[in-house]
C-alpha cells in the first residue's frame, strides 16, 4: 500500500522552493517599483505595454520556476503597470497607498487569511471590528453603526440598498429574503439625476430596476436639493452623494434628511467621493447631517488612501443589516470552534474573502483622526490652486472646487479632447475626460497624498504647453 501512494512532482518542487527567499525577491521588485514611483512614465506606452505579450501565449502545459515567474511580473508587470499611486495621477478618484497600507498589504498577503469568520482568522474579524468603531467615531455616525469592508463602494451601496430594500418590505410584514420579490409590495427609489452609474447598477441588480427610479433634478454642480424633493414615505429609499462624480459637490445632506426622517423614508448615502469630508474640520461643514442617514458608502483607498479593493459598507440598524445578507442561514456553517465573536461574513454576502481590515487598520492607525483631517484638507487646497493655475492660462474651470476634483475646457470640444490626448501621450502626468454642462472638458482630481504642489505645477505646464500647441 505504500508504494501506491502518490506525490506530484510539481507539488514536490514547490515544497522544496525557498519561500523565504522568493518572498525577498518579490519584495525586492516591489521596493524598486514603489520608490521609483515619481521617474515612471505616469502611464505606459509603446515598448512598456508591448512587454505585457511575454504574460500570453498558450495554456502552459508544464510548470515554470517560481523565480522566472517574479522576474516576469518584477520586469514585465511592473513597466506596464499605471502609476496611479504616484504623485502625478490626476484621473478618476483613485487615491494612493499610504506605507502603512501598502506594507500591511504585503504582510496580509504572506498571511493568507480567510476573514469570513472568527473561527478561520481571530486577528481578521478582531481588526474589521476595530475599524468599524475607530470609522463610525471618525465619521460621526451613531454609535452602534455596524460596518464591513468590501470589494469597492459599488459593493457598499448593493449591500446597504439590499438591507434597505428587505427592511422597506418588513414594515409591510413581507420577507424578501424567504419569498423574493414576485408580489412584493413596491418601493420607491428616488436618486438625484447626477448619480453615479454605479447606483443604477446596484438597484437593477437588486431587483428594483434602474429604468423604474424617480430621478430628482440636480443644481448645475451636480448636487441635490430638499426644495426639488417629490413626496416622501415609508415605502421610499432615498439615494444622496456625499461628492459627485465630476464636481465632487454635495447633497444639502441635513435638509434632505430630515424631510425624509418625517416620512419615513430609508436614507443610503453614496459618499465614495467625499464622505471622509467629515473628518476635516475645515470641510465637515459639507457633510452636515451625515449621521442622519441609514446608510453610507464609503472607499478607504480614496480619500483614506488605503490600498485598493477597501469599500466599506455602514448600516445604522445591524439587525437590518445582518438579516438582509442571510444572517440565519449562516448560522448553519458548522466549524470545529464556536465562538461568539464577530464574524465578518454576517455583514455582507461574501464568505471566503481577503483580510481588508489589515491594511485599513494600519491606515487609520498610521494616520490618526488629526492625520486623516489634514489630508482631506491638503488634497482640497491642492484641488484649488490647481484649477488656479489653468484658470490663469484662461481655461474654463467647469464647476466650483468644492473638494477635491475639477472639468477644465479649452477653447471648444475638439481642441480640449486634443490637449487631453497630448497630455495623456507625454507621460508627465495623466487624467481623464467627461461631459459637463454640455462640453467635453479635462476631468482632473487631486486624491493621492504623494502629490506635491511640484508635481501639480510640472502637471499645469504641460497641459498649459499642449494647450498652447500650434495645430
Amino acid at each position: 500500500m505504500e508504494k501506491e501512494k502518490y506525490l506530484s512532482p510539481v507539488l514536490e518542487t514547490l515544497r522544496h522552493y525557498p519561500l523565504q527567499a522568493g518572498i525577498e525577491k518579490a519584495a525586492g521588485y516591489a521596493a524598486e517599483y514603489a520608490a521609483g514611483i515619481g521617474a515612471r512614465p505616469v502611464y505606459p506606452h509603446g515598448e512598456a505595454l508591448a512587454e505585457l505579450e511575454q504574460l500570453g501565449g498558450e495554456v502552459p502545459e508544464q510548470p515554470a520556476a517560481t523565480d522566472e515567474i517574479i522576474d516576469i511580473l518584477g520586469h514585465a508587470g511592473s513597466d506596464a503597470a499605471v502609476s496611479s499611486t504616484g504623485g502625478s495621477y490626476f484621473g478618476f478618484v483613485m487615491g494612493g497607498s499610504i506605507p502603512a497600507g501598502m506594507c500591511a498589504g504585503v504582510l496580509s498577503s504572506a498571511w493568507d487569511q480567510n476573514a469570513a469568520k472568527y473561527a478561520m482568522s481571530p486577528v481578521a474579524n478582531e481588526l474589521e471590528g476595530i475599524c468599524e468603531k475607530w470609522v463610525t467615531d471618525i465619521l460621526g455616525l451613531p454609535a452602534g453603526t455596524a460596518m464591513a469592508t468590501v470589494g469597492g463602494s459599488s459593493n457598499a451601496t448593493m449591500i446597504a440598498i439590499t438591507a434597505a430594500r428587505d427592511a422597506l418590505l418588513a414594515r409591510k410584514g413581507y420577507d424578501a429574503g424567504r419569498d423574493g420579490l414576485f408580489g412584493a409590495p413596491e418601493i420607491r427609489a428616488v436618486i438625484g439625476a447626477g448619480a453615479h452609474p454605479s447606483v443604477y447598477r446596484a438597484l437593477s441588480v437588486i431587483g428594483l430596476g434602474s429604468g423604474r427610479v424617480e430621478e430628482v433634478p440636480c443644481r448645475p454642480d451636480g448636487s441635490m436639493s430638499a426644495d426639488d424633493l417629490p413626496e416622501l414615505d415609508d415605502m421610499t429609499l432615498l439615494i444622496l452623494q456625499a461628492g459627485a462624480l465630476h464636481t465632487g459637490a454635495f447633497d444639502e445632506i441635513r435638509p434632505i434628511c430630515e424631510k425624509a426622517g418625517r416620512a419615513g423614508a430609508w436614507v443610503h448615502i453614496d459618499g465614495a467621493v467625499g464622505l471622509w469630508a467629515a473628518a476635516s474640520e475645515n470641510l465637515r461643514h459639507l457633510t452636515d447631517g451625515l449621521e442622519l442617514a441609514d446608510s453610507w458608502a464609503a472607499d478607504a483607498h480614496k480619500g483614506l488612501n488605503a490600498p485598493y479593493d477597501c469599500g466599506i459598507v455602514l448600516c445604522r440598524d445591524r439587525s437590518a443589516l445582518t438579516a438582509s445578507m442571510g444572517g440565519a442561514d449562516l448560522s448553519k456553517i458548522d466549524v470545529s470552534a464556536g465562538t461568539s465573536r464577530r464574524d465578518n461574513m454576517d455583514y455582507t454576502y461574501e464568505m471566503s474573502r481577503r483580510a481588508r481590515s489589515v491594511e485599513l487598520w494600519a491606515v487609520i492607525k498610521s494616520l490618526g483622526r488629526e492625520g486623516i483631517g489634514q489630508m482631506q484638507d491638503e488634497l482640497h487646497a491642492k484641488a484649488v490652486y490647481f484649477a488656479e493655475r489653468l484658470a490663469g492660462a484662461g481655461f474654463e474651470i467647469m464647476n466650483d472646487v468644492t473638494f477635491i476634483q475639477f472639468g477644465a475646457h479649452w477653447q471648444d470640444d475638439e481642441t480640449t479632447a486634443k490637449v487631453l490626448k497630448t497630455v495623456q501621450d507625454s507621460g508627465v502626468c495623466w487624467m481623464g475626460g467627461a461631459e459637463y454642462k454640455g462640453k467635453f472638458c479635462i476631468r482632473i482630481c487631486v486624491c493621492s497624498w504623494r502629490t506635491t504642489y511640484e508635481d501639480i505645477d510640472v502637471s499645469a505646464d504641460e497641459i498649459i504647453r499642449a494647450a498652447q500647441k500650434p495645430r
